[in-house]
């Protein structure tokens, strides 16, 4: 999977369904992709947050896109996120993980979007080993499913799972025949109080952590089904 900043839970629900997880860095940056952007609850309502880039291309590839300036923007996240949920049962701890996140120093958004999905998991204590693409597997002259199941047989992998939306992209046959079971992942609707408002659906993760603790959260997880 591309690397997103604090991802929804469904992210979460497929590296925990998964022993290795790889981060698909040394691929094209999509300029209206969710890699440095996502949604979190402000006055009841999804609001898109979205971390400064440096002249970002789609001809660079996501572990080539730097970031802006992210110290006046972190100040207005941080305040923003803070008015919105300091009256959550979780929001200490969950705050404390943004801020952590946000100061690392990393330069790069395929590395802070990295550093956030490690954050959460370390958080989750989803002990499932994450590898990035751009530094292990050595086939990036490979395109789509060709790649992906490259990187299968590399890792001997017996069964590889993907989001739903890959039905399209990945042939269930063509992994058969290399030895590979192949499973799409489909989250199932996930709800949570949030405070005492019409529930608000599907927005990054940080909304999940700030509302339930982590027993509740890693139960939320394996509200899935495979297919």
């Amino acid at each position: 999977m591309q690397p997103y900043i604090f991802p929804y839970i469904g992210y979460f629900q497929l590296i925990n369904a998964v022993d290795k997880f790889v981060i698909y860095d040394d691929v094209n940056f999509i300029k209206r992709g969710w890699i440095h952007r996502n949604n979190i609850l402000v006055n009841n309502s999804a609001n898109m947050f979205t971390v400064p880039l440096s002249k970002p291309s789609q001809n660079s590839l996501i572990n080539e896109v730097e970031l802006g300036d992210l110290t006046s923007w972190k100040e207005k996240f941080l305040k923003t996120t803070e008015q919105s949920y300091k009256k959550a049962p979780h929001f200490e701890a969950v705050f404390s993980l943004l801020e952590r996140t946000f100061s690392s120093g990393e330069t790069y958004i395929g590395k802070l979007a990295l550093r956030s999905i490690q954050e959460v998991c370390f958080y989750l204590e989803i002990s499932t080993e994450i590898e990035s693409s751009s530094e292990v597997y050595g086939n990036p002259e490979l395109k789509g499913q060709e790649r992906i199941l490259d990187i299968c047989l590399k890792e001997k992998a017996e069964h590889y799972i993907n989001p739903t939306g890959g039905r399209e992209l990945y042939s269930k046959n063509l992994f058969a025949e290399n030895g590979v079971k192949l499973n799409f992942i489909q989250s199932e609707k996930v709800i949570y109080p949030q405070f005492k408002n019409e529930f608000v659906p599907w927005l990054s993760i940080i909304d999940v952590l700030m509302f339930n603790d982590v027993k509740t959260t890693n139960k939320l997880l394996e509200k899935y089904t495979l297919s």
